[in-house]
């Protein structure tokens, strides 16, 4: 169990948590939530002891472990599977005790401490978690140093995974993963063991992984029960009630305020007066509802023209002469179209992308183009070219005098607006703006001409989950094309109607949603899996040729889970049945914590299910 008791913490004479309090049991999946800058990360830190409250207690059982995944760890040659083994500081000591310790007695108590540890699986352990993670078989045994930052993020991951703490805290854990990686991530966590902490702006992991949230807000902690779209129903109800009851108080302040100021100069009145000026200081007025989520978009939309917009006949797209990057590509993209590109990273899918944003030429084959067409392309990396010297009106203003040198004060600002700029933020130098205005003032300058298609590459990097959710459905009232590379799976649900899937230098198209392509990546897994032991299987031939035997399926093992799934999924959708039934929250004979509550463990125990079922058919 993990109690924090009147935890207070402040930099400088800023406040960031006051006296909150918040029980976490044992085991259980806690999604921690919460506007950027609300103090989320910051809570971690003095849960993980890197920070000293100013008053209050963080208490856990003295025994349980406590994890977090390392920023720090060095340039070094080490493997990225050693690396990984080398996290369990217990086990990698008692590996090297067998090497020097000489006593009997005691080499024999080493060696069960570590088949308790369940060590001798240890290797295989870590290679699932690399690879689940992106990595290929033939690169755990690839230096650390050879590896670039975000995939050296994927190895910190995968080391604090292997360690398996009783407390894990994991701060935005999807950041460096792809669409395919966070897929895998999700059923992982969905599993773990223990207790788990996470600070994740995608709300499908929080889903399907999570069964309580912590809402860090006003320099609180309040504790829901459920995942994140119950915190956000129960929220928004509570809202409602806090709004009518701030209504309500302010009609009654103002009632004795009116008394106050009328009579307070009159003797016979004065003592009524000083009543009611007491009874005005002490009121616990309920604050009014806050719109958190006061930021919109509005991408404007174009003109209609005729379909195809762009056509790609069988081109090769690269950028190194004799070696492609995809071959043969042959697609259409129509004025209505919404296309998701999946597949893992270093695939192609950018490459892509630059290629129909006409920021890359085809080696071979021809892209045909509207004369008509206007693009609007957003990359993740163009927040590093903004001139942060200027500001947002500066910048708008440029562009827009390109078109219409006479273009008037109002019209720059009524685009900015459109995204969320006040004046004053639009007045703001740009060094001085948080990684999710950055975000926004792109979508700003890349659309302020009405664009005929968006092309976004990885949009969400700097939103938090309420930005997140206004680019959705600024996008779905978007009456122009999409193309979305994007690792946030609600985002890709939730806007593409196409998938295209681009791996092993093509791209073709995926028949079926974002739940068929993560069982078809679950089984490609599985494949990949299997051909590299039976690689590794032919490789340890003797020269007599006998053969590895391998185990066959075991048919009855996967019947069982096959009867266990279909079980599980009946009980999810009676559950979500009740759930989504009309005033489910408001009645009061329904225990509808104790109902959420088995609804999240039956989404993971149906992601355990489904991993063991595709692992059985293996054998």
């Amino acid at each position: 169990m993990l109690t924090v008791s009147d935890l207070t913490y402040k930099i400088g004479a800023r406040t960031i948590l006051d006296e909150c309090d918040v029980t976490i049991m044992d085991n259980w999946k806690v999604g921690v939530v919460g506007l950027n800058g609300a103090g989320k990360s910051t809570l971690f830190k003095l849960i993980a002891g890197e920070l000293t409250p100013d008053g209050g207690t963080v208490e856990k059982n003295a025994k349980q472990r406590m994890g977090m995944v390392r920023q720090d760890i060095p340039e070094v040659e080490t493997s990225l599977i050693d690396l990984v083994l080398e996290a369990h500081i217990e086990m990698a000591d008692l590996w090297k005790q067998t090497e020097t310790e000489e006593d009997p007695n005691k080499i024999a108590d080493i060696y069960q401490r570590l088949s308790d540890m369940d060590a001798y699986s240890a290797p295989a352990k870590a290679s699932r978690l690399l690879t689940g993670l992106g990595f290929k078989e033939e690169q755990l045994t690839e230096p650390f140093s050879s590896f670039s930052g975000g995939w050296r993020m994927r190895v910190a991951l995968a080391a604090a995974l292997f360690v398996e703490p009783e407390i894990l805290l994991l701060d935005e854990p999807t950041n460096h993963l792809d669409l395919e990686a966070i897929m895998w991530l999700e059923g992982y966590l969905a599993a773990y063991p223990h207790t788990l902490l996470i600070i994740s702006h995608d709300r499908e992991v929080l889903n399907k992984c999570i069964d309580h949230v912590i809402h860090v807000d006003r320099q609180k902690l309040k504790m829901y029960t459920g995942n994140y779209d119950t915190f956000e129903r129960e929220r928004a109800e509570a809202l409602g009630l806090q709004q009518k009851m701030h209504e309500k108080q302010k009609a009654q302040r103002a009632h004795m305020q009116k008394f106050v100021d009328r009579f307070k100069a009159q003797a016979s009145k004065a003592t009524q007066a000083q009543s009611r000026m007491k009874a005005l200081e002490k009121m616990d007025i309920v604050d009014a509802v806050i719109a958190d989520r006061a930021v919109h978009f509005t991408f404007p939309n174009p003109k209609e023209i005729a379909s195809p917009m762009i056509s790609i006949d069988k081109a090769d797209i690269g950028y190194t002469k004799g070696n492609p990057v995809l071959n043969r590509v042959h697609e259409n993209i129509d004025n209505d179209d919404r296309i998701a590109l999946l597949g893992a990273n270093g695939n192609g899918k950018s490459t892509l992308i630059k290629l129909i944003a006409d920021k890359l030429q085809p080696m071979s084959g021809e892209v045909r183009r509207s004369p008509k067409m206007r693009i609007g392309y957003f990359s993740q990396h163009q927040t590093e070219e903004l001139d942060v010297n200027s500001t947002p009106y500066q910048e708008m203003l440029s562009l827009m005098r390109n078109s219409n040198p006479d273009v008037v004060e109002p019209k720059v600002r009524a685009k900015l607006g459109a995204f969320g700029f006040s004046k004053d933020l639009a007045d703001n130098k740009i060094s001085s703006l948080s990684g999710g205005e950055k975000a926004r003032l792109l979508f700003a300058i890349m659309s302020f001409d009405a664009p005929h298609l968006l092309l976004l590459d990885e949009p969400t990097n700097h939103l938090d989950i309420d930005a997140r959710e206004a680019l959705v459905q600024a996008l779905n009232n978007y009456d122009g094309a999409i193309v979305i590379v994007s690792h946030d799976p609600n985002m890709v649900e939730r806007v593409a109607d196409r998938l295209w899937v681009v791996r092993d230098g093509e791209c073709h198209h995926f028949d079926g949603d974002l739940e068929d392509y993560r069982n078809f990546t679950i089984q490609a897994r599985r494949d990949q899996r299997k051909k590299d032991k039976e690689k590794k299987g032919k490789a340890s031939l003797v020269d007599d040729g006998a053969a590895e035997t391998k185990q066959a399926a075991n048919p009855q093992a996967i019947a069982k889970l096959e009867k266990k799934i279909a079980k599980l999924e009946a009980q999810k959708t009676e559950l979500e049945t009740l759930m989504n039934a009309e005033g489910f929250y408001t009645a009061p004979n329904i225990d509808t914590a104790r109902i959420q509550e088995t609804h999240t463990k039956v989404l993971a125990d149906l992601v355990v299910a489904e991993t063991e079922w595709m692992e059985a058919q293996e054998g």
